[in-house]
């Protein structure tokens, strides 16, 4: 078993496997074009953040380990500061997660190993979802709707996400609902689960 450097997976090695020919594959994923991320969306970003953190909301995920629990924090303020998603999935290293996890299956509850990418699962919606929160602040102190647009490609976009493609969305909905649903799925959608790809935008009618 072979850690790739700073990216957290895991590569095993065996007879004829070259971990570096896989490395690519693995690591390269196409970023989130998140159009409205600069020093004002940061701030509110992080002012959302610190919100759930001093109302003990903060969510964590259950795959952590007791060093990604202490760690998690640090490491996502980083990535509001001076980074993005792709920033704290770095961070999120494998010493961050359990190795297994209980998994319900037909025959009761068994244990299964952490997926190499639950790193980056988790990065990119918990980053997604604070810079959410970040835009909806923005757009309610300026009287602005929201709308969903496709800030990373997906091979096989679901339906309820292609609905909400361009449709005017009340920012203060969007931001009460995930306030209020940590963690879990939203009333709206918005993101619309692990790997959607939604992210949102303002929008100035006139």
């Amino acid at each position: 078993m072979l850690k790739i450097p700073n990216s957290g997976y895991r590569c095993v090695v065996g007879k004829g496997v070259d971990c570096e020919m896989f490395k690519p594959l693995i690591i390269k994923k196409m970023k989130f074009n998140f159009r409205e991320l600069d020093a004002e969306i940061r701030q509110l970003m992080q002012i959302e953040f610190d919100f759930d953190v001093t109302s003990e909301l903060l969510y964590n995920s259950k795959r952590f380990s007791a060093y990604g629990i202490e760690k998690y924090p640090d490491f996502f303020k980083q990535s509001i500061t001076n980074g993005d998603e792709e920033t704290l999935a770095t961070a999120l290293t494998i010493e961050c997660f359990n190795e297994y996890e209980d998994r319900n299956s037909k025959n009761g509850v068994i244990s299964v190993k952490v997926p190499v990418t639950a790193n980056v699962t988790f990065a990119e919606g918990e980053f997604n979802r604070f810079y959410i929160r970040a835009i909806c602040r923005k757009a309610i102190a300026n009287n602005e709707f929201v709308t969903a647009y496709r800030a990373r490609n997906s091979e096989k976009p679901r339906t309820g996400s292609e609905e909400l493609l361009g449709k005017l969305i009340n920012p203060t909905d969007v931001l009460n609902d995930l306030r209020k649903n940590i963690g879990i799925d939203t009333a709206l959608g918005l993101p619309n689960g692990p790997n959607s790809g939604l992210s949102i935008e303002r929008i100035i009618i006139k």
